[in-house]
């Protein structure tokens, strides 16, 4: 028996036999080819079997998952069709007199290094893909058969190094309890899929592969981030239990889905989502989420080979305002630079792309772009309840400039006689200290703010979240971040609110905290809602103010965390 602790990316507690899912170790030809266009053929004819293998998996996906599930293998056909991967595969064959399987090899590697270094984690875990779309061809040029987890005969927990989307929406559904990994991260594919197949999953074990065995009685316990291998007769009693104990915790939270955010004293706030595109809108639903707190609309121009077109746009937001009928949609606007960038659109490199040209500074040096998306969030406007909002503002002059702009846009659609809601509603992202030191200014020009925690942590702590070495310095409940917190939820008045769509929004443990500095609006991860509506459920306004108001009090976020823990016991309230 022994017990390994790794990364939560799927909860629930699952026991069943391990079976451990072995990768064929690829070897490719490193000798020097003459036959070019031999090689050439190979590599033609294995991205077509590609292709086809794909919509198969695509279409399967759909059926067996939904379609934010299927379209990533959209994704991986574009992957197949981008000229930047096969004219650099073609060139290496041509020009380097590589053989077709190491050219694969050697233009995936790129691709993988490229996205392995990128910051946003996000984007990193694509690297996966990338992996996965390489691996495919390569397969098929060399005649390679994977091991099938499509037809299993017993309930099994899978153990991988990791498992890519293909892996996961082959397999059979009905039969795989739950994974084990040894890489991932709660943004990996991997991650995803357990949590839409609502199976538990820990990931980043490290070397599970290599101390687990198939046939071993295992538990993977997605609550804690712990997977026990062959237990003892009392800790599978344990296990048990506690999975005993969650199954009941889901009927309850199934029970809130339709009820409202609002406390024991009646205080309502809003459950709202954040998506990265139109299909993500059923998870939002299906978690009793009434709206939307951050359409990160990055993701539209990301996955396309081209600028969106107006039209393109207007046809999303749409349909995103349209789920909504009751329930606010906030759209962030183009928020790209930092690392997130587009081939359409050449970008310098630049020292500090994080404090560089990004967000709302690349839209005032791209006005054209900007008008685009604004035009198209205005017209989709008479669909719903659109709220539009500039990312990375920093100063009340910057709000103005943007305002002048989206002014600017309202004319041109007066002078079109194209409808538009004339009250739409616009706010700012406060995620620099500047703009959340001068809340009170700013609220003058704007009508909400939502706080995105994650880059507001960064920028006031002055610590990159993804550097190892530092990223222990990077804490939500440091005293400096709640207070900033609190001075930008006091500029709230009638008509005026400020909510929150960082990842402090979703954290169970920060929910009572955020509720006592007075915070209107929560916008996460669907999965989160209905935990985060329990809490608030459960706890008087006044009782959650109090708490606020000592933790601001003080010394640092250890101290903080722990009083939050000490006063949810007290509360009877188990996260």
């Amino acid at each position: 028996m022994f017990v390994k602790e790794g990364i939560i990316a799927s909860p629930g507690i699952v026991i069943a036999k391990a079976l451990v899912y072995e990768k064929i170790q690829v070897e490719v030809n490193k000798s020097k080819i003459e036959d070019a266009e031999a090689e050439i053929v190979k590599f033609q004819n294995a991205l077509k079997k590609s292709h086809e293998q794909l919509e198969t998996i695509r279409a399967k996906a759909v059926s067996e998952l939904g379609a934010e599930e299927g379209a990533i293998f959209e994704a991986h056909a574009m992957v197949l069709d981008d000229p930047e991967f096969v004219e650099g595969v073609e060139l290496e064959i041509n020009d380097n007199h590589l053989s077709a399987d190491h050219a694969v090899k050697i233009v995936t590697d790129r691709f993988y290094e490229i996205f392995d270094q990128m910051d946003d984690p996000y984007f990193r875990a694509r690297v996966a893909d990338i992996k996965d779309v390489g691996t495919r061809v390569l397969h098929n040029i060399l005649g390679i058969v994977q091991a099938d987890l499509s037809q299993l005969d017993d309930d099994v927990i899978i153990i991988a190094d990791d498992l890519t989307p293909s892996d996961t929406a082959q397999m059979d559904k009905k039969r795989v309890m739950g994974f084990a990994t040894n890489i991932g991260s709660r943004t990996s594919h991997t991650a995803i899929m357990a949590r839409s197949l609502e199976i538990p999953a820990v990931l980043g074990l490290g070397d599970i592969t290599e101390t687990v065995k198939s046939g071993d009685l295992m538990v993977v316990d997605g609550l804690t981030g712990k997977v026990c291998v062959n237990p003892t007769k009392e800790q599978l009693k344990s296990y048990e239990n506690e999975k005993l104990k969650y199954q009941n915790y889901l009927k309850e939270l199934e029970e809130l889905k339709d009820l409202d955010a609002v406390t024991l004293d009646g205080r309502k706030v809003e459950l709202v989502g954040n998506i990265g595109e139109p299909n993500d809108v059923a998870g939002v639903l299906k978690n009793g989420g009434v709206g939307v707190g951050l359409y990160r609309t990055e993701f539209l121009y990301m996955n396309s080979e081209v600028m969106p077109s107006e039209e393109k746009q207007f046809a999303a937001y749409r349909s995103v305002l349209e789920a909504f009928p009751d329930g606010p949609v906030i759209i962030r606007t183009l928020d790209i630079g930092g690392d997130k960038k587009l081939p359409y659109l050449p970008m310098d490199e630049e020292l500090n792309p994080f404090l560089g040209l990004r967000a709302i500074r690349l839209c005032f040096k791209e006005i054209g772009l900007f008008k685009i998306q604004l035009r198209a969030i205005l017209r989709a406007s008479v669909y719903g309840h659109a709220h539009i909002m500039f990312p990375m503002i920093s100063s009340i002059t910057e709000v103005r400039q943007a305002k002048t702009i989206l002014l600017d846009c309202m004319k041109e659609l007066d002078e079109e006689q194209l409808p538009y809601d004339k009250a739409v509603k616009v706010g700012v992202m406060i995620e620099i200290p500047s703009a959340a030191i001068a809340a009170d200014i700013i609220s003058k020009e704007v009508d909400f703010f939502s706080i995105g925690t994650n880059d507001l942590c960064q920028y006031t702590l002055a610590v990159d979240r993804m550097n190892q070495d530092v990223s222990y310095l990077y804490d939500p409940f440091n005293p400096a971040i709640l207070r900033l917190i609190k001075q930008v939820t006091a500029t709230s008045k009638d008509n005026f609110f400020t909510g929150m769509c960082g990842e402090m929004a979703g954290d169970p443990l920060a929910a009572i905290l955020l509720l006592g500095l007075g915070l209107y609006e929560f916008s996460m991860s669907a999965l989160s809602i209905p935990q985060i509506k329990k809490i608030i459920r459960s706890v008087r306004y006044e009782d959650a103010k109090k708490i606020a108001q000592a933790a601001l009090d003080m010394e640092t976020g250890e101290e903080i965390m722990d009083f939050v823990k000490d006063s949810m016991k007290k509360l009877n309230l188990n996260i």
